[in-house]
């Protein structure tokens, strides 16, 4: 039996994708945002379409200023959970990234009807040049 090394990330080939999460997130944590990408993406490669790996790898890539790839796992998150309130705010923020701003209203406007509680949310929407032809209100707190 062969002993198995430690890729550059800490890895071994049996870590579960649960165990690649835990320290994904604790990279991200410690602001090693391109080291917890490529854990991440080995642990969405062992669970594709898990909601919590694709929030976190969003997270991750966006935080490496990856913002292309970070739309794309969070556009592939809200596939898995279309009422993911955090997922259309991540996705907003993303998308004004790289310039998108019309698309980036739709999803930060969805964020705040998804979760009106959401300061974070409002805050960001209100940030936004409202696009023509648009309604200038956010929705409306119910409850």
């Amino acid at each position: 039996m062969t002993d198995q090394l430690p890729d550059a990330t800490g890895a071994d080939d049996h870590e579960s994708a649960y165990e690649l999460l835990q320290r994904g997130l604790a990279l991200a944590r410690r602001r090693h945002h391109a080291q917890a990408v490529i854990v991440l993406e080995r642990a969405a490669r062992l669970e594709p379409g898990k909601g919590s790996i694709l929030e976190a790898l969003g997270r991750a890539l966006y935080n490496s200023r990856q913002h292309e790839r970070a739309r794309e796992a969070f556009e592939a998150l809200l596939e898995v959970d279309p009422s993911s309130h955090y997922g259309h705010y991540a996705l907003g923020q993303a998308l004004k990234q790289l310039g998108r701003e019309r698309e980036a209203w739709t999803h930060l406007r969805l964020a705040v009807a998804l979760a009106p509680d959401a300061a974070l949310y409002r805050g960001a929407l209100a940030r936004m040049p409202v696009p023509e032809n648009r309604d200038p209100q956010p929705p409306p707190i119910t409850g």
